[in-house]
């Protein structure tokens, strides 16, 4: 968590944040008021109670859907889940505004903490509350937390990835559209593909979980990203390319398929970062990637670990 203080009103921020992301910030939100904790539910739970009603009750729209977002940093007696049902639970006592967790309009941000002026950092507890828009915050959900369930048929983890990079990059993938796959093994981004109605060409040479092999939408190709272009492949409305390989190298070669892409194509890849140096490494990256794509985004996203995600579209030029 980042504590910062700004001349620049909040909502001037966020706007600016908005329609440029950092890479590294999934999460913001306002802080309108500062209150101490006991580190005892019951004394707790009142104390933000109190604060809703005398601060923040008039600045709520009683006919906007609302949710409370919490997060805990730190060791406290109760959960999120406690202090999000009674501060909603208040709101709606003192506003009749309906609460929606899943698509509100207006979001109370709650963040419990160390004190920033606490020497041990643990000693003493506050929370930071603020009053924000849903489209002030950059993402949704409480500090860019996002979770998908797991299902039945779920290849690996990294498909929760995509899932993400779909829905925070906001991408409509053409109905019955064609995508390329590179290094797909074991097939994780080739079943979300499927799942969106994607004709998917699969490249690696290694196999796909044998749950895919009988869906005729999935060609396999057993070979490397290097020898599949060489072979004058077909173009594609979507490239993903999830390999493990230094970013920079993955970029030349994602630099090099940009002619498989139809005009109206979209590209998305990971770039994997050193522990160390990691900005050298992006900016190198993203270089390399302008050679043959606008950057639509880059993100560090919830699902991400050690890299980023990356949104590209085809820039058109000679071959066109």
């Amino acid at each position: 968590m980042l504590l910062a203080t700004s001349e620049t009103p909040f909502e001037e921020l966020a706007e600016w944040w908005r329609t440029g992301p950092p890479i590294f910030v999934r999460h913001i939100c306002p802080v309108q008021a500062i209150v101490p904790l006991q580190g005892q539910a019951d004394v707790d739970l009142v104390a933000l109670r109190e604060v809703v009603t005398t601060e923040f009750a008039a600045q709520i729209e009683p006919n906007l859907p609302f949710s409370v977002q919490t997060r805990i940093l730190g060791e406290l007696p109760y959960k999120p889940f406690d202090v999000n049902n009674a501060l909603a639970d208040e709101i709606y006592a003192v506003t009749t505004a309906q609460l929606n967790v899943r698509t509100p309009q207006q979001i109370l941000s709650v963040v419990c903490a160390p004190a920033p002026n606490d020497p041990s950092h643990n000693t003493h507890q506050v929370a930071f509350v603020g009053l924000s828009a849903v489209g002030q915050n950059l993402s949704d959900w409480a500090g860019g937390v996002r979770r998908f369930a797991r299902e039945e048929g779920q290849v690996s983890r990294s498909e929760f990835k995509l899932l993400e990079a779909l829905e925070i990059f906001d991408i409509d993938l053409p109905a019955r559209g064609s995508a390329l796959d590179l290094g797909a093994s074991p097939g994780g981004w080739t079943r979300v593909l499927r799942q969106h109605d994607q004709y998917v060409t699969a490249v690696d040479p290694g196999d796909l979980d044998p749950r895919l092999d009988q869906d005729r939408r999935i060609r396999h190709k057993r070979m490397t990203a290097e020898d599949y272009l060489a072979d004058e492949p077909e173009q594609f409305d979507l490239i993903v390319n999830d390999m493990r390989m230094d970013a920079r190298d993955s970029a030349r070669l994602m630099a090099r398929f940009a002619h498989q892409l139809y005009a109206h194509g979209t590209a998305i890849m990971t770039l994997k970062l050193p522990e160390q140096n990691r900005r050298p490494v992006i900016e190198q990256a993203l270089t390399l990637l302008r050679q043959a794509y606008a950057i639509a985004g880059a993100r560090q996203l919830f699902h991400n670990r050690s890299e980023i995600t990356v949104y590209l579209r085809p820039l058109r030029r000679e071959w066109e």
